[in-house]
């Protein structure tokens, strides 16, 4: 009997369900974790303990629906925007901190629009800056390792920096890393790279041995030496800067191995500022103990393990790049997060990706995860 003859299969291709199920179990712990954290403070200022809970929920219910739309486009389309999206971000950051547009809140301009309606320009800088450096990597190739390559990328990634550094110095570092990492993994030439740690690294233990001298020449502000003062010896200063991380600290210790139960705080009782948003880990660490900690960091570990596996078996570079960015955006939010609330590194206000509180980084994060899936989606599974 002859063989029929037909149209060749379509390719298979791949989906990471793994990660999309990560990517679930987090959002629906967080959103665990916001009640618990943030139920006694909404009781007591707007009555009403679900409050936070339900908005937070209702943003991440539209924001995965337009992760799923958004990891069955193909990303080459939207890279293409990538410029635009550049520019839409550095117009955004410069109406926050130059007109009233931008909102002010404990002394810092972070957020654009009305009291009502507002999100903090920072998030889409992030997401717009990944674009745009992968779309501008995969363009020029190997000339990224050339200085006139390099030199490009820094100049492009300095505008949104500065501006988002200006009022927010922990999403500046994040903008600086993503920008950092994507850049090393498109380079063959690392050196230029590992000197550039190496620099960043003596700058810092600079300003920490010398912070009085850097404050009087101007190149740092009174408020950020005192940050590095609190980090130094928090106990010196309880009731001022040291007070945040103290109660932080005392929720830590006090939760032990398995910790005191699901709901049963007592630092968010008051005592925590920011409970539901910076300072939520600590709440976790209070909560479920070291092994509910763990649980999560290793959660995020898993989560890191599927980009890099995404990224190494994307179709091209534009997509493992985008793929990387994200990754760098992820690995170095947690990191900071968690290192402020240990006080590992100085304080600074930092959210922990998926759990804490903040419609803007909900959206955002989820627009970035279906990014990824997106990259996943044009893998060819072998026949």
């Amino acid at each position: 009997m002859a063989e029929r003859s037909g149209r060749p299969k379509k390719a298979k291709r791949f989906y990471d369900y793994s990660l999309l199920a990560a990517i679930i179990f987090l959002c629906v712990f967080g959103l665990v974790i916001v009640y618990s954290s943030s139920s006694y403070s909404a009781e007591i200022k707007i009555g009403d303990p679900l409050y936070y809970f339900k908005r937070q929920g209702m943003i991440l219910a539209g924001s995965f629906v337009g992760m799923l739309v958004v990891s069955k486009m193909d990303y080459h389309k939207y890279a293409k925007l990538a410029i635009l999206a550049y520019i839409a971000a550095v117009v955004l950051m410069l109406l926050t901190n130059f007109t009233s547009l931008g909102i002010e809140h404990n002394g810092q301009k972070r957020w654009f629009g009305t009291e009502s309606l507002s999100f903090q320009p920072a998030e889409f800088v992030k997401i717009s800056i990944i674009l745009t450096l992968s779309a501008l990597i995969s363009k020029i190739g190997r000339k990224i390792d050339t200085w006139r390559g390099l030199l490009l990328a820094i100049v492009l990634a300095l505008p949104p920096f500065v501006l988002v550094a200006m009022n927010n110095l922990s999403s500046g570092i994040i903008i600086a890393g993503i920008c950092f990492l994507i850049c090393f993994v498109g380079s063959k030439n690392k050196g230029i790279y590992i000197f550039g740690i190496a620099f960043v690294f003596a700058v810092a233990f600079i300003f920490v041995q010398f912070g009085e001298k850097m404050v009087e020449m101007g190149i740092l502000e009174g408020y950020q030496l005192a940050r590095i003062r609190v980090w130094q010896n928090p106990e010196a200063y309880p009731q001022d800067g040291g007070w945040q991380v103290l109660q932080g600290l005392y929720a830590i210790g006090s939760g032990g191995l398995f910790g005191r139960g699901l709901g049963q705080s007592i630092q968010k009782l008051g005592f925590i500022p920011e409970a539901m948003n910076d300072m939520v880990f600590s709440i976790i660490c209070e909560e479920l103990g070291l092994f509910g900690a763990l649980c999560v960091i290793l959660l995020f570990l898993f989560m890191i393990w599927r980009f890099m596996v995404i990224a190494n078996n994307a179709p091209d570079l534009l997509g493992a790049l985008i793929v990387v960015g994200v990754m760098a955006h992820i690995s170095i939010q947690v990191i900071l997060n968690v290192a402020v609330v240990t006080n590992t590194i100085p304080n600074t206000g930092i959210s922990l990706p998926f759990i804490s509180y903040g419609g803007t980084s909900v959206m955002f994060l989820m627009a970035e995860m279906g990014m990824v899936l997106g990259v996943s989606n044009r893998i060819t599974l072998e026949q």
